[in-house]
């Protein structure tokens, strides 16, 4: 055999000017093969990306970042109380357990204000602080 037939189907070339030489069909192959993963690995990649509760995400960040239940709950204290204080200041002559009443409302609206105004929305993991 000689040298020429013994480097078909095998790469060949001149490695001191990095070249190398291959048979154009398998170069064709080769960049069939390599275009076929890409298309594969996209695929893939939009497949795991798609998120079903994405939705769910953007209304549970919504909720958090409007802080929707605890101004819910300011206002309904703050409702209750009006009506109760009024209630109170109508009563002829109140008794110790009205009275009673009305300062444990008081302090649980200073409570409920104190835990809402102190508390401030701190970053999840992976978010800058803003």
């Amino acid at each position: 055999m000689s040298n020429g037939q013994q480097n078909i189907g095998q790469f060949s070339g001149d490695m001191d000017r990095n070249e190398v030489e291959i048979d154009l069909n398998k170069f064709m192959a080769l960049l069939q093969e390599k275009s076929e993963l890409k298309d594969r690995i996209r695929e893939l990649e939009d497949i795991s990306n798609v998120n079903p509760f994405q939705k769910v995400v953007f209304l549970a960040q919504t909720v958090d970042s409007w802080r929707i239940f605890p101004r819910a709950f300011l206002s309904i204290y703050m409702f209750l109380l009006y009506y109760a204080t009024f209630w109170f200041m109508e009563l002829p002559e109140p008794s110790l357990e009205q009275s009673g009443l009305i300062s444990v409302l008081v302090g649980a609206g200073a409570a409920w204000f104190g835990l809402y105004a102190g508390t401030h929305k701190a970053p999840t993991a992976g978010q800058d602080k803003k």
